[in-house]
């Protein structure tokens, strides 16, 4: 069985995805972590179920004798990072006996950088794990000899060279590429959302059925290097609470007009362009503009980029982006998007000057 993170599901090198279609007897289980850990705990184990996840008390597959064998595998699948936040947050996990790999080679897994010299893809671990479980299963060659045809076809094609399993660049390492170099497709955003008591009680301004989560109320963006602008406010009753009003301080011109959610998501897309990049502060703010435009590409999300958080942005914004200009405004809202242009443009100079 694999667990898989959600954000590997629409991956095009998804390799659980073809261990699931090659295997008659595999399981996939993809979702939200929290959500896998509840369909988790509801499955019905079989005794001496392991997990393939390396650890101090892991055993080794190639080292252990056959009577010590796991009768049925458990593989998260992920990226490192993505792996290690199921295991965080599905707790049975921890509790099964572990299993790894000892790979002798490195990883055939060229189109994607893996974090250690001898890290696997999915594929070539459960592939590993079953040569030393179930070496008279049949194929396993085959599918190896398939996921290389794969990789050849998209080096060839030339769509994967920006995954190409290469040293990390120099600089600052963990800024996204897309910030490192011309700013001119960048577009960043903040929102707000509607207090938390209103999302159980009120369904009337949204086109979607009620949930326990709060919705987005207001939407405003910018993409710096040009100045070019979008604001919406979004149907809610939370524009009858004067105490939530006072908290966001927008003016009357930023809330004339509202949009219902639909409205919302067209206009937002029109503003958007092919090549842009959405960057945003907060996790939480990426989640409130996916609930309404769950196909869009994910933000980028600063707060999620590892740089020593005492660095002082200063002024880097009017120095990358000339032509920017502060919107004189007290709302809370502009001020955090401006704080966003800030940490983008100081994350920009910062990456440059370390080269």
């Amino acid at each position: 069985m694999m667990l898989q993170h959600r954000r590997e599901r629409s991956h095009p090198f998804n390799t659980a995805r073809i261990v699931n279609q090659a295997l008659q007897q595999s399981y996939l289980l993809v979702g939200h972590n929290h959500d896998l850990a509840g369909r988790f705990d509801k499955l019905s184990l079989e005794p001496g179920t392991g997990l393939l996840f390396p650890g101090e008390n892991a055993k080794v597959l190639t080292e252990i004798t056959s009577a010590e064998f796991p009768k049925h595998l458990i593989v998260p699948d992920g990226t490192w990072h993505h792996v290690k936040t199921l295991m965080r947050d599905i707790p049975r996990l921890q509790t099964l006996p572990r299993f790894c790999l000892a790979p002798t080679n490195p990883s055939r897994y060229r189109i994607r950088r893996e974090p250690h010299a001898h890290g696997l893809s999915t594929l070539e671990a459960v592939v590993a794990a079953l040569k030393s479980i179930e070496p008279e299963t049949p194929k396993l060659d085959q599918l190896l000899t398939t996921f290389d045809h794969m990789i050849d076809s998209q080096i060839r094609q030339g769509t994967a060279n920006w995954r190409k399993n290469q040293r990390r660049r120099i600089g600052i390492p963990n800024v996204p590429r897309a910030l490192t170099g011309c700013l001119d497709n960048i577009v960043v955003g903040y929102g707000e959302q509607e207090p938390g008591n209103l999302a159980k009680s009120e369904s009337q301004y949204t086109a979607q059925p009620p949930c326990n989560q709060p919705q987005l109320v207001y939407w405003t963006a910018i993409r710096p290097a040009s100045g070019e602008r979008f604001h919406c406010a979004i149907d809610s009753p939370a524009f009858q609470n004067e105490a939530f009003m006072q908290r966001l301080k927008l003016s009357p011109e930023e809330l004339r007009e509202r949009s219902s959610r639909k409205n919302f998501a067209h206009k937002w897309q029109e503003f958007l362009r092919p090549t842009d990049r959405v960057v945003v502060l907060h996790p939480s703010t990426a989640k409130l503009l996916q609930q309404i435009v769950p196909n869009a590409q994910v933000p980028l999300i600063l707060k999620a980029i590892d740089v020593p958080s005492s660095s002082a942005t200063g002024n880097a914004s009017s120095e990358c982006f000339p032509s920017h200009q502060k919107q004189n405004t007290r709302s809370r809202a502009e001020e955090r998007l401006n704080i966003a242009v800030e940490r983008v443009a100081w994350l920009n100079l910062s990456f440059r000057n370390s080269l």
